[in-house]
C-alpha cells in the first residue's frame, strides 16, 4: 500500500489499522466550491474496488483540513472505503492559534444556514464521483462533529452519522423528524465543553421522533477531542473503544 506522509503520532495510528484489501491508495485534494467560495478537501481511496463502493465523508475540527482528519480518512481507506474529509472553512483557511480557531467555528455556529450549506458542497463532491446518499456515512470530530450533526437534519437517507466529542446544538423537538439517517453520539465523560445537561437535552430531542435509530456513547475519563493524538486531551482508551464502536456501526449500516 502507498505510505501516507502524515508525521509521527498520526502516521503510527494509520499503521495499527489492519488492511481489508491489497489494493494500493490514491490521494488527491479536490478543489470545489460553495457559491463562489473555493474549497480543498483531501480524499484517499483503495483503486479497483468496484461493485464494493462506499464513501465517508469526514468534517473537521475547528482547526480545518489537517492531520487529524486525514489520519482518519488514511485509517479509513485501509478498510476499503472511500473517504473524503470535506472542507468547511474555505480552501487555505486553516487557523493555528487558538484564538483564530475560536473565531472561524464560532462564526460558522452562528450561522447554520453557512455550516450546512459548507457540509452540503461537500457531500456533493462525493454525489458528483457517483456515491449516493445510501452509501455515505458522514462523520466528524469536534466542530466537524457538530456539522455532521446539522446535515443529518436536511433529511437525506444516509447510511448513517456519527460525531465524536461534538458541540450539541439544541433545535426544536419538531426538527428531529427530518433526520432520517441512523445516529452515533460519541462524548466523553469528563467533556469540560459539553455539559450533561446538554446531552440530556439533545437525547430528549431525539426521543420526540420514535423512528429514529440513535445511540449515544459516553467514555469514561474523556475530555472533550479525547480522539486527537499528540495532545494533552489524548486518551488513548476512550479513541480505541470509540473507533471500534464506529467500525461496527460502518459493518453493520454501511458494509463493504
Amino acid at each position: 500500500m502507498t505510505t501516507t506522509e502524515l508525521p509521527g503520532p498520526f502516521a503510527a495510528m494509520v499503521e495499527r489499522v489492519q488492511p481489508r484489501h491489497d489494493r494500493p491508495l490514491r490521494r488527491e485534494r479536490p478543489r470545489y466550491e460553495d457559491r463562489g467560495t473555493p474549497m480543498e478537501g483531501y480524499l484517499v481511496a483503495p483503486d479497483g474496488m468496484a461493485g464494493r463502493r462506499k464513501a465517508v465523508l469526514i468534517f473537521h475540527a475547528w482547526m480545518g483540513v489537517g492531520e487529524n482528519v486525514e489520519m482518519r480518512a488514511e485509517m479509513l481507506a485501509r478498510l476499503g472505503y472511500t473517504a473524503f474529509c470535506g472542507d468547511v472553512y474555505g480552501a487555505g483557511v486553516r487557523p493555528t492559534t487558538l484564538a483564530a480557531m475560536r473565531a472561524e467555528s464560532e462564526r460558522h455556529y452562528a450561522d447554520l444556514a453557512l455550516m450546512r450549506a459548507r457540509a452540503r458542497a461537500a457531500a456533493d463532491v462525493l454525489v458528483d464521483r457517483g456515491f449516493v446518499p445510501e452509501d455515505i456515512v458522514v462523520i466528524g470530530y469536534c466542530f466537524g462533529g457538530t456539522v455532521a450533526l446539522e446535515l443529518a437534519r436536511d433529511g437525506d437517507p444516509f447510511a448513517g452519522v456519527v460525531a465524536f466529542h461534538p458541540r450539541l446544538l439544541r433545535h426544536e423537538p419538531a426538527d428531529a423528524g427530518s433526520t432520517a439517517a441512523p445516529l452515533l453520539i460519541v462524548s466523553g465523560a469528563e467533556d469540560d465543553i459539553v455539559p450533561d445537561d446538554d446531552l440530556t437535552g439533545f437525547m430528549d430531542e431525539l426521543r420526540t421522533s420514535p423512528s429514529l435509530d440513535w445511540r449515544v456513547s459516553v467514555h469514561s475519563g474523556a475530555p472533550h477531542a479525547f480522539t486527537v493524538p499528540g495532545t494533552d486531551r489524548y486518551r488513548p482508551l476512550a479513541d480505541a473503544r470509540s473507533w471500534r464502536e464506529f467500525v461496527d456501526f460502518l459493518d453493520e449500516l454501511a458494509p463493504i
